[in-house]
């Protein structure tokens, strides 16, 4: 078996290239290399027809703009290069996705979506067809902190594609967009969450919506598209540190991976930052309730050893492994799901070299 090669975005200022071997005894995870690209190159995503081109965001120093940066994938001695760069017009990118002619990046700070066309030929980007768009927002939150404008979380497409599903943790919603005119607009449907649960992420199966609340660390489940709330809200976490202890404790991933043949069940996976335990952050791992609309159910929770477990992506043969990045502490560490997906088996772990992971992409 051939090592498997994985990028991994960071909080830092480079995109680092890490080698996979399973099939070593015992399993090895190796630094491959790295490339400095700028601040806080956090997430990536691959072009969906030319594999080798990825894209990540980051932050301009001068906190005006964000920038998006074109890279190449060379191969598994060498990770990556840059071919190209330009300002994508919105602050602090924090999620991008790449469609064939687009890049859709979400801006954290300033909360709006910021739309740039690309190409899979030179020169990758053109910023001069780029626009953006602004998220509605009508009051702050209960979480005056968090909440005191429009936060866009992350950028996930509707099954027909229709659509783009934008998590807003300012305003309690989960903006939908559609194609008018040939650009990207606000339509007048939203989902709507508890006041002051922050929505991050989303994940949608077989007409349900399932919504990772950052700042409560609970996980909702709506139908989609009708925007109708299937359950109350359950929490990711089975101990939540006493208010006394000082501890804020935040939800960060949720992930779906699809089912094959070695996992046939459907779980969903969700890592939960800034434990106050010694043994580090929790996986939760959830089962669906095929009897109650598939709401969640939480099956077990994983300790990780990883500090503020930030990213999480799964690869490999019938997504078998996952890949967990500790911002904060432990580096990088490979597991492998077992026992249906119910558990997940540490194979690996590097910490020397590679600084604050935050995403992961299975080349």
């Amino acid at each position: 078996m051939s090592p498997y090669t994985l990028l991994v975005g960071s909080w830092d200022d480079a995109v680092f290239t890490l080698s996979f071997d399973p099939s070593a005894s015992p399993p090895s995870l190796k630094l491959v290399s790295e490339l400095k690209v700028g601040y806080h190159p956090s997430w990536l995503a691959q072009h969906p027809t030319d594999s080798s081109l990825v894209f990540t965001a980051q932050r301009l120093s001068d906190t005006t703009s964000g920038e998006i940066v074109a890279l190449r994938y060379t191969g598994p001695g060498s990770g990556v290069k840059e071919i190209g760069r330009s300002k994508n017009g919105g602050v602090d990118p924090c999620h991008l996705l790449v469609t064939e002619d687009e890049v859709v990046t979400a801006n954290y700070k300033e909360g709006g979506v910021a739309v740039t066309p690309i190409s899979t030929s030179r020169p990758y980007l053109f910023p001069d067809g780029a626009y953006q768009l602004d998220m509605p927002f009508y009051a702050p939150g209960p979480n005056r902190i968090r909440q005191a404008g429009s936060h866009a979380h992350q950028i996930v497409p509707s099954s027909d594609r229709a659509e783009l599903l934008v998590p807003d943790l300012g305003a309690d919603r989960t903006w939908r967009l559609g194609k008018k005119d040939g650009r990207w607009a606000v339509l007048e449907e939203s989902i709507k969450y508890e006041p002051g649960s922050g929505p991050r992420h989303v994940v949608l199966l077989d007409g349900k919506l399932y919504t990772l609340l950052e700042i409560t660390s609970r996980l909702a489940t709506h139908a989609f598209p009708s925007g109708t709330s299937l359950s109350k809200s359950i929490s990711t976490l089975t101990s939540p540190p006493p208010a006394s202890s000082g501890a804020v404790m935040v939800a960060a991933e949720l992930l779906a991976p699809l089912l094959n043949s070695t996992f046939p069940t459907q779980h969903l996976y969700v890592s939960n930052r800034d434990d106050p335990s010694p043994e580090g952050d929790t996986i939760a791992i959830f089962a669906l309730d095929a009897e109650h609309d598939g709401v969640p159910v939480l099956v077990n929770e994983v300790r990780t050893g990883l500090r503020h477990a930030r990213g999480m992506v799964f690869g490999g043969p019938d997504d078998l492994y996952l890949a967990v990045g500790g911002k904060d502490g432990g580096g990088v560490k490979i597991f492998e799901r077992v026992d249906g997906g119910t558990r997940l088996k540490e194979l690996a772990q590097i910490e020397e070299g590679i600084r604050s992971p935050t995403h992961f992409l299975w080349m």
